[in-house]
């Protein structure tokens, strides 16, 4: 399982591949704004992407417009401070397939995933 994890803070890249290391996902490769994101999906097949939503140069929501305009269809999460429940429908009908408020627990965030995951394959 190959992961990419969007956000332009280190730490939380970092905090949210720890998380996904105990879902024993390990295959993950990091971007640090939209534009890299887009980038990095044009390059790698990806089987989940988790998106945050306030970045630099491409914000988030816009990039996963981007994704889907292109036709990729793997699971996208939304981790992200944006916890207005307009955001929340926003980010579903741009296509994310789940939402994560920051700050969260590691085990909500493993929760979500296993979840995310689940429901794309069923």
């Amino acid at each position: 399982m190959k992961a990419l994890v969007v956000d332009d803070s280190g730490v939380m890249r970092r905090i949210v591949i720890g998380a996904l290391a105990k879902a024993d996902i390990t295959d993950v490769v990091q971007a640090g704004d939209g534009q890299e994101a887009v980038a990095a999906v044009v390059e790698h097949d990806f089987d989940l992407v988790l998106m945050d939503w306030n970045m630099p140069n491409l914000k988030g929501i816009d990039a996963v417009r981007e994704i889907r305009a292109m036709g990729c269809k793997m699971p996208i999460i939304m981790v992200t401070t944006e916890a207005e429940k307009s955001r929340v429908l926003e980010a579903i009908k741009a296509g994310a397939n789940n939402y994560v408020i920051k700050p969260f627990e590691p085990q909500m965030l493993i929760d979500k995933v296993t979840d995310t995951l689940a429901r794309a394959s069923a």
